[in-house]
């Protein structure tokens, strides 16, 4: 049975565009990944991810502080911040079709301080669907991949 999502395409079309430099580019990495830089301090790019994840009307699952939990613990981390989030509409359907993506699902978004540069990454849904072996012509990836990509350029812009 097939699916549309158009909960997911109407937040979609309710996100905006912002304007990062010009240089940004948002093509997964080898290991399926996006990783740009941030224009903004730490908190202010965390700040600006989650205005936009509520812009969209999706709210964060979770927002796993990795530097807070590795001091708990006696270690030293830079500051590391994952982000989940998603939006139940949309996941259903792959998951419907391929149970094994919903370990990648809900999506996530990883905020990390590298040497003093801010960094955003996040798993290329065409990636995920290909690990999963799901049809990469599904109409969803795109606009998930469009999705992840305003946010993060949300959150790097000033």
């Amino acid at each position: 049975m097939k699916r549309s999502i158009p909960a997911f395409v109407a937040i979609l079309l309710l996100l905006g565009t912002t304007g990062l430099r010009a240089e940004t580019t948002f093509t997964p990495n080898e290991r399926g990944l996006v990783v740009i830089d941030s224009a903004n301090p730490m908190a202010e790019t965390e700040t600006h991810l989650v205005a936009a994840l509520d812009a969209a009307g999706l709210k964060v699952a979770a927002r796993i502080d990795h530097a807070a939990n590795a001091k708990s613990v006696g270690l030293d981390l830079a500051p590391t911040v994952l982000f989940i989030f998603g939006n139940p509409k949309a996941g259903t359907g792959l998951i419907e079709k391929e149970r094994t993506i919903g370990i990648d699902l809900p999506l996530k978004i990883l905020v990390w301080d590298d040497k003093g540069k801010i960094k955003i990454a996040y798993n290329d849904p065409a990636y995920m669907a290909r690990r999963h072996g799901l049809d990469a012509a599904l109409p969803v990836l795109p606009q998930i991949a469009s999705a992840l990509r305003r946010f993060a350029e949300a959150a790097a812009s000033r």
